[in-house]
């Protein structure tokens, strides 16, 4: 019999416009030999289940969330495809772990700790991964600029502890933009991250588990002609992804080595995607993305076709893992 699978994508937050591309696109590659696949809408009052003609929706009806049906079927697995709160913090997923409906994604325990990029940091400390220098604050908590710019140095960056796609970025050169920097994050979370710029190359790469073991895909170079892989870089194309990533093989074994273990250490066993600067002093951690991108032009979905993989196979490798 086949599993029913949900595809969820939607979402509150600023990457819902964005969470919907990869839902749909998830929706597309997913086998409909094997899988009945129900792509669900996630609204702030209601999960809705819709079909798509051309950039037509239409609504066939409403999730009940009290058993995670859709009349009268039972929808197995949750493909979750949301960017940002809840569907990358863990809160969707601890719903599911209530409901004892397996996820493509990662626990709502490592989810969470993934989203938050300060605590993210302190828990991996222990691996020895370098990372850049940081200062967190809570709204409302008092901060001297000046002593922030003395400890971290300049330039630094400035972003939301929790959230995705650079929304309330800013790469700050001069001390007297510290504040006003500080503010646009708070604009996008509670707690925000200060960081010491590290100079080095972008990379990143992908880790799931298909079998039972871990498997890492090839590595992407980010290079930008903007300031940094700020949003504009991301989706208005002014960025070049360049899979597999021209870096010496050394390189590429370290930073796989990196990759494993951090999803090792986290207790990981779904998708996501690992972000670092390879600076001259060595491999730097950068942060996590739990729910990345699914677009048909985003990184991972590069990544599987490089490896040789399709998004057909992929995709249920991972179905067949959730957890």
């Amino acid at each position: 019999m086949k599993k029913n699978v949900a595809v969820i994508y939607g979402g509150p937050s600023s990457e819902r416009p964005i969470s919907i591309l990869s839902g749909r696109y998830a929706a597309s590659v997913i086998d409909r030999d094997r899988y009945n696949v129900f792509e669900v809408l996630f609204n702030t009052d209601c999960w809705q289940v819709v079909e798509w003609e051309g950039e037509q929706m239409r609504v066939l009806g409403e999730v009940d969330k009290g058993d995670f049906s859709f009349g009268k079927v039972r929808l197995d697995v949750a493909c979750i495809m949301i960017h940002g709160i809840p569907g990358e913090n863990g809160l969707l997923q601890g719903y599911f772990e209530m409901m004892g409906i397996p996820v493509t994604t990662c626990s709502s325990f490592v989810c969470t700790i993934a989203f938050n990029k300060y605590s993210c940091k302190r828990l991996l400390a222990d691996t020895g991964v370098k990372m850049a220098k940081d200062v967190a604050l809570r709204r409302g908590e008092a901060y001297d600029a000046d002593k922030i710019v003395s400890r971290l140095g300049l330039p630094l960056f400035v972003k939301p502890a929790d959230g995705g796609s650079s929304f309330g970025v800013t790469k700050v050169k001069e001390a007297a933009m510290l504040p006003a920097a500080i503010d646009y994050a708070f604009g996008e979370s509670d707690t925000i991250l200060i960081e010491s710029a590290i100079v080095g190359r972008e990379i990143t790469q992908a880790i799931y588990m298909e079998g039972g073991n871990a498997v890492a895909l090839p590595i992407t170079e980010i290079v930008t002609t903007n300031e940094y892989f700020d949003y504009d870089a991301k989706y208005n194309g002014k960025s070049e992804e360049i899979c597999p990533a021209p870096i010496p093989e050394s390189l590429a074994e370290e930073v796989t080595r990196w990759t494993k273990a951090i999803y090792a250490h986290l207790g990981a066993t779904g998708l996501i995607r690992i972000d670092y600067i390879a600076a001259e002093d060595g491999v730097y951690f950068l942060e996590i993305n739990a729910t990345p991108g699914m677009t048909r032009m985003s990184l991972v979905p590069k990544m599987v076709r490089v490896s040789g993989r399709t998004m057909t196979g992929f995709f249920t490798a991972l179905i067949e893992n959730a957890r």
